[in-house]
């Protein structure tokens, strides 16, 4: 027997992150009985973005464009290249106004549980970007988890083999936070990776 519509709603809903199966029947029957031109637009907009949207050919970020108008801008110093996870990722990055550099998208991380490798992250990609003799600095800034850390590990060794100049963002005690409530494993990080103070 096959589902009916509501029921193939809900199920399509359970696909995004944190729905699980109450909140996505929560949701359908909210569209269904409260909000249906709002069901309409989700329904065309997804339809509109699966068609429409690529990766970026230079940084793999998600666009409309063949290049994205990030890596388009001649505004941007080529000769930085920023390795991040996600999307979500490099906008973060871009929300702090101290990068002017450009981008790699990883869309992913290494991890083996998941069945992540190195071929699946289409490294060689990035290897050919860093590489391309403009990039001067490779800033890694994958996410401080063990499979962003592996991450990091993995592209840092597959750079300096070929030459290429590799840092990674530091961590520390976040702004304005105070020592008592910071955990126990960022102090250690800070204090490992304390610097000098330059005299005014």
């Amino acid at each position: 027997m096959n589902p009916s519509g509501l029921e193939r709603l809900i199920e399509a809903l359970r696909c995004l992150p944190g729905i699980g199966p109450k909140s996505a029947q929560r949701l359908a029957y909210h569209l269904m009985q409260h909000d249906r031109p709002g069901a309409a637009r989700l329904g065309e907009a997804i339809g509109h973005a699966l068609q429409a949207i690529r990766h970026c050919q230079r940084c793999n970020t998600f666009t409309e464009l063949e290049i994205c108008e990030r890596c388009a801008s001649p505004r941007r110093d080529a000769s930085l290249l920023c390795v991040v996870e996600t999307p979500v990722d490099m906008n973060m990055m871009e929300q702090t106004l101290a990068y002017q550099g450009l981008y790699y998208v990883l869309m992913g991380k290494i991890s083996p549980l998941d069945g992540v490798g190195a071929r699946q992250l289409a490294l060689d990609r990035l290897l050919a970007r860093a590489t391309d003799g403009v990039v001067r600095e490779v800033i890694l800034a994958t996410n401080f988890t063990n499979e962003g850390e592996a991450t990091a590990h993995y592209i840092t060794a597959m750079l300096k083999a070929r030459g290429v100049g590799v840092t990674r963002i530091a961590r520390g005690v976040p702004v304005g936070g105070e020592l008592e409530f910071v955990d126990s494993g960022t102090l250690a990080q800070a204090l490992r990776e304390r610097r000098n103070l330059e005299s005014s």
